[in-house]
């Protein structure tokens, strides 16, 4: 039997080659690890600002139904709703959702006309932890309105495996 078939001890090429490999693979640990979202409520208003700019937005006129508690934040059932005629000259232009700790902000944009019928709107949206939801409606004269609502998730989202 030859002793060099079985022979176990690497050379210093191949230790070099694993070593360097091993160190290089955990300096790339920080770009492929998951990391958390750092939304904040400021993420969220500067995402509001950029739909609405400086124009103040009002509360009324937006009714935003979603249930308080939810088991699982992976499907969250969310409509919103516009007191609007539905008219050529007085209609919704669109409507907005917004979270605050979710990592996009702008959760969905629905553009709406004169011809769209009821100015109504509904979705399913993953949140990844409790948090306030916001819908904005723009109306044709160029005025914001909006309402809101602090929601709870028992299990969030982005923990549970898909």
């Amino acid at each position: 039997m030859n002793n060099s078939s079985h022979n176990i001890i690497p050379t210093r090429r191949q230790f070099l080659l694993v070593t360097g490999g091993f160190i290089g693979g955990i300096g790339c640990l920080p770009v492929f690890m998951p990391r958390e979202a750092h939304a904040t409520p400021e993420t969220m208003a500067a995402a509001i600002r950029q739909v609405a700019g400086q124009v103040a937005i009002k509360p009324g006129k937006v009714k935003l139904d979603l249930p308080p508690i939810v088991e699982n934040g992976n499907a969250v059932p969310i409509t919103v709703s516009v007191d609007s005629p539905m008219t050529s000259a007085d209609y919704v232009k669109g409507i907005y959702i917004f979270n605050e700790k979710n990592p996009q902000p702008n959760v969905a944009n629905f553009h709406l006309g004169p011809r769209a019928g009821k100015p109504i709107v509904a979705t399913r949206m993953r949140l990844a932890d409790s948090q306030k939801v916001i819908a904005i409606a723009e109306l044709s004269d160029g005025t914001f309105w909006s309402d809101s609502a602090d929601l709870i998730v028992t299990i969030a989202a982005c923990i549970e495996g898909d």
